[in-house]
């Protein structure tokens, strides 16, 4: 036995020894002389081993041709469609496949696709498949050269009727999962790269295991306008996606979102306010013990953004927290419980934490007002005083309707007795000219003077620094005929 026979003999392949021999001596060839038969022949002995994936997961686009075992767990309807330029009718069915390491949509053409549609594949039947993979509409697929039933082969699939949030895995198809609407984005319109107009928007479901974003595309999207925070819901026919590292649950065409009668028990994992440090990205739930009133400012490009702060209190501290975007049109009210994930915790005012909200993360009103601060609203009702929390209810009522403001870097405590200004007697509000400051707002205009705002009050800035629209910052200096001359930003 010859050295090309010796290495063939060791490579587990379907391919014919004759046609490994051709494709040695054409990488001979290729090589000029380079390589001998041995070596020509392990490079083509590892080129075939590429094929072979050790599991679904492993599956890229990128790859040219993927050999794999899979069990068959749903077969899908048969389409037809008619070719450009051609009278003969194409035929397509999509099956989905899955190993212990996930699940792939694998789709048979033509005479294929006819086979399967009269009856020859089934559910549970294992299969080895070796096929072309691509990047779909719904994932990775791949287009199927050949596939053959393997008899003797087990392969131990979990089929789930309804899926859980921790159920979920990259690649799965056909998903049906039942959850409680956290929240609601509004419907967004982009230009798709053939001129269309798309149209997207998303929910945030959870459920006993954790939550998830849910993506709803195009005539779905009016979707995420039918259901209230607290609705039950169930998904029908999601895809499973990945953004940012994050898991997302699809909807396209084919799926659906059906509200249920069904209570859906959901309990988020929150970190106690006085744990929290900059840097993390975290849920957190309180009452909301101050609110400000919402502020519009330009962006570079012209565009307009807003944003809103509010004030959330846990039984261990409390926290600013900076609603951004569509989130500072949030229902959110004094004494109001709240719930929010996904809050980024950050540098704030006088060395305070601050917790901002954007684009990932969501608002919930839980139906529960703040015990605290409803306690202390009755107290106040009844002339009796109150403290923290219940304070700062009764006081932010009183300052709303005597037409009052009260500084964003105030305590709960001191907005309602108006410590806070006696505390801070150096404030912008206070200061005359000369006097040293600080001022912690909003960039509302990024020039010449920069102008900064924090909700209660607007400052001119002469600063030479970069400031972006939107960026919030701390600015320290003298104060001269109304402006701050700025010594420090950060």
């Amino acid at each position: 036995m010859g050295v090309i026979e010796d290495v063939y003999e060791d490579l587990d392949t379907e391919v014919p020894l004759e046609e490994f021999e051709a494709a040695v001596a054409d990488k001979v060839e290729q090589m000029g002389g380079l390589a001998d038969e041995e070596t020509a022949a392990m490079l083509i002995a590892h080129e075939l081993k590429d094929e072979e994936v050790n599991g679904v997961a492993d599956i890229e686009p990128g790859m040219d041709e993927v050999k794999f075992m899979a069990k068959v767990v749903s077969v899908g309807e048969m389409r037809t469609f008619e070719r450009d330029g051609d009278d003969e009718e194409g035929r397509v069915v999509n099956v989905e496949v899955a190993d212990a390491t996930g699940r792939i949509r694998v789709s048979f053409w033509d005479s294929m696709a006819q086979a399967v549609h009269e009856g020859e594949l089934e559910v549970g039947q294992v299969l080895r498949i070796k096929g072309r993979p691509k990047d779909g509409f719904n994932g990775v697929e791949v287009a199927v050269d050949k596939a053959e039933p393997d008899e003797d082969a087990e392969i131990d699939v979990q089929v789930l009727d309804v899926y859980r949030v921790e159920d979920l895995s990259l690649g799965l198809s056909d998903v049906n999962l039942r959850g409680k609407v956290l929240d609601a984005d509004a419907v967004r319109t982009f230009q798709r790269d053939d001129g269309s107009e798309g149209r997207v928007a998303n929910l945030t479901l959870g459920d006993g295991t954790g939550r998830v974003r849910v993506t709803l595309w195009d005539d779905k999207a009016d979707l995420a306008t039918a259901f209230d925070p607290g609705d039950s819901v169930e998904v029908v026919d999601g895809y499973v996606r990945e953004r940012d590292g994050d898991l997302e649950l699809h909807v396209g065409s084919r799926g659906a979102v059906d509200e249920i009668d069904e209570e859906i028990e959901y309990v988020p994992d929150t970190a106690d306010i006085d744990s929290l440090e900059i840097g993390q990205t975290v849920d957190i739930a309180g009452g909301v013990i101050e609110t400000d009133p919402k502020r519009t400012f330009e962006r570079k490009d012209g565009s307009e953004g807003q944003v809103r702060n509010v004030r959330v209190k846990d039984d261990t501290g409390e926290i600013r927290v900076a609603l951004w975007g569509e989130k500072a049109d949030a229902d959110v009210e004094l004494a109001d419980h709240v719930v929010l994930t996904d809050v980024e915790i950050k540098d704030g005012w006088q060395e305070d934490l601050e917790a901002s909200a954007g684009w990932r993360s969501t608002i919930t009103v839980t139906g529960e007002s703040a015990g605290p601060a409803s306690d202390a609203a009755d107290a106040d009702a009844a002339g009796a005083s109150s403290e923290g929390l219940g304070a700062f209810a009764g006081g932010g009522a009183d300052a709303a309707e005597g037409g009052g403001t009260v500084e964003s870097g105030a305590t709960a405590a001191g907005a309602a007795t108006d410590e806070a200004t006696d505390a801070e007697p150096s404030s912008p509000s206070d200061a005359g000219d000369d006097d040293a400051i600080e001022f912690t707002g909003t960039v509302v205009q990024a020039g010449s003077p920069v102008v900064l705002d924090n909700g209660s009050e607007t400052r001119s800035v002469d600063a030479d620094a970069d400031l972006r629209l939107g960026q919030e910052v701390t600015v320290r200096g003298r104060l001269r005929d109304g402006r701050i001359e700025a010594e420090e930003i950060f």
